[in-house]
């Protein structure tokens, strides 16, 4: 008898806006509309209902032993590396018996970029070419420098091969810079047409401040052109998405950096190089230091 799927837990980070926390309750329950073949259940770590905890309790109390948790969270901060952790170890403790596995933050994926462009296009409304525009993803921020760094990635994916002037980065909390330093930044640098960008999943005070400190800035400096995007929302890719990292937990297949190996995934403007086979090369600049670098990625493009 072939044992039924592990369930499926969402870990949410909570916010104090009802409609945010609404959107992410509505997230879980249409992704357990979408696999009615095993139970689905989301919760918070903090700020909204239900708790995480009682998210557990409840998928206990149908039955279930076993499940994959994921985080829905686009970068790995405090939250997915402890907090989350910390929670299921006790949930552990509380329900014994039970077992479960622990996926990664969602990252900037191809597809998650590809809402980004699509929530570009929206703020501009134009078919106006994208050559003078320059983007500014505004991330949550956090005291975690890999989490902030994190968030200059999918800046630096998002400008890869799509033709805006540039994508800066800015903070809307506990990082720099804020969202007017970043406005100020761009403008330095010479942009006229600024789309600000919000990298959240769903609407909440964080996502609504940064587009108030950008309303402020834009009236502020009426010589430049500036534009709010929305905030990713409960796209189906967001929805694929998730899936993935699930069926990545029940599997154990926890990988790197692969979502943006251009040897894998054909990311804009470097189709061409998915599957390409590998030689190995070294770096002229590495004082003599002639590694193999072709031949590891070699095996990292191709031995999923």
């Amino acid at each position: 008898m072939t044992p039924s799927p592990p369930a499926l837990l969402i870990a949410g980070h909570g916010t104090r806006d009802e409609a945010g926390a609404e959107a992410f309750r509505a997230f879980v329950r249409e992704l357990g509309d979408r696999h009615p073949e095993l139970p689905v259940a989301g919760g918070f770590i903090e700020l909204s209902p239900p708790p995480l905890g009682d998210a557990v309790t409840g998928l206990v109390e149908r039955g279930v032993r076993r499940f994959a948790a994921v985080p829905l969270m686009l970068v790995s901060a405090g939250h997915a590396k402890g907090d989350i952790p910390a929670a299921l170890a006790r949930e552990k403790e509380r329900h014994p018996g039970i077992t479960y596995t622990y996926g990664r933050p969602l990252g900037p994926h191809p597809s998650l970029l590809r809402v980004l462009e699509r929530r570009i296009d929206e703020a501009l409304g134009t078919a106006d070419g994208r050559e003078d525009v320059t983007v500014l993803l505004v991330g949550r921020g956090s005291t975690d420098p890999d989490a902030n760094a994190e968030v200059h990635k999918a800046a630096r994916l998002l400008w890869e091969g799509r033709g805006y002037a540039g994508v800066e980065t800015a903070f809307v909390s506990l990082a720099a810079p804020d969202v007017p330093g970043g406005l100020d930044r761009c403008a330095r640098l010479g942009a006229r047409r600024i789309v600000v960008l919000p990298y959240f999943l769903f609407t909440g005070i964080l996502p609504d401040r940064v587009r108030r400190q950008t309303e402020e800035w834009a009236a502020a400096h009426p010589d430049v052109e500036v534009r709010s995007a929305d905030v990713i929302g409960p796209e189906p890719e967001l929805l694929d998405l998730v899936w993935e990292r699930y069926e990545e937990a029940v599997r154990g297949d926890l990988r790197m950096n692969c979502d943006s190996c251009v040897y894998r995934i054909a990311l804009p403007g470097f189709e061409d190089k998915v599957g390409l086979r590998q030689q190995p090369h070294f770096h002229p600049d590495d004082d003599g230091h002639h590694h193999g670098h072709g031949h590891h990625h070699g095996g990292h493009a191709h031995a999923h």
